[in-house]
């Protein structure tokens, strides 16, 4: 399991400061110059979401490191708008992982798939990793996702999370922390969606449950 960092007292004005600076940084000319957080040494590759040319929105360009990889399961359902929901869900979720575990100056793919609280929820998880020194490793696999319309520009996504091959790893020393896989590596959620102006279904609120039953094997 990736050891996920107790938020601070000042995390939600360090989650500020983190949209309006990008993740991580340094205090060094060096910093955010689209260096792997932990410097893995692998080079960033193209992460597994949908390409941006499918629906023809200018999306921003998401990589994650070559040791880091989602796995998504069910993205075809035979509806076009589910199967748009469930395409922005994995960029939103891909766009977060890419804010922990690539330091760069700026992060727009987070901005891009989240906003209002779940903008903030993530940003204030990002930080966390950047303060705590840690990222993550291995493969998290989602599965039993379904989505929920509500008219034509909002849904509900529900999924679960299997996070027994990801682990967590100290970005200085390149540690990596494994550990046996246990209950709480199954994670529920559900979110909720609107579509914007430009067509992107972008989430605005997320509920987690760790240890959830209805996700174990």
């Amino acid at each position: 399991m990736r050891t996920r960092p107790t938020t601070a007292a000042a995390a939600l004005t360090a989650a500020v400061t983190l949209l309006l600076t990008g993740c991580g940084g340094s205090d060094s000319e060096d910093s955010g110059k689209d260096k792997i957080a932990g410097d893995t040494g692998a080079s960033a590759s193209a992460s597994p979401s949908p390409s941006a040319s499918e629906d023809g929105v200018d999306r921003p360009e998401i990589k994650l490191p070559s040791d880091v990889k989602n796995v998504f399961e069910g993205d075809a359902t035979g509806d076009p708008v589910k199967d748009a929901v469930l395409a922005d869900n994995e960029r939103m979720i891909n766009s977060i992982d890419e804010a922990i575990t690539v330091d760069a100056e700026e992060h727009p793919a987070l901005k891009f798939y989240s906003k209002d609280n779940a903008l903030i929820t993530a940003a204030s998880y990002v930080q966390s990793f950047y303060e705590a020194g840690t990222t993550w490793t291995g493969s998290t696999r989602y599965y039993d996702r379904e989505v929920t319309l509500s008219g034509e520009n909002a849904a509900t996504v529900t999924y679960c999370g299997d996070e027994t091959k990801s682990y967590s790893k100290d970005r200085e020393t390149k540690e990596v922390k494994k550990t046996p896989g246990d209950a709480d590596d199954y994670v529920s959620y559900s979110a909720r969606v609107q579509k914007n102006a430009d067509g992107v279904w972008q989430t605005t609120n997320v509920v987690s449950e760790r240890g959830s039953e209805k996700c174990q094997p």
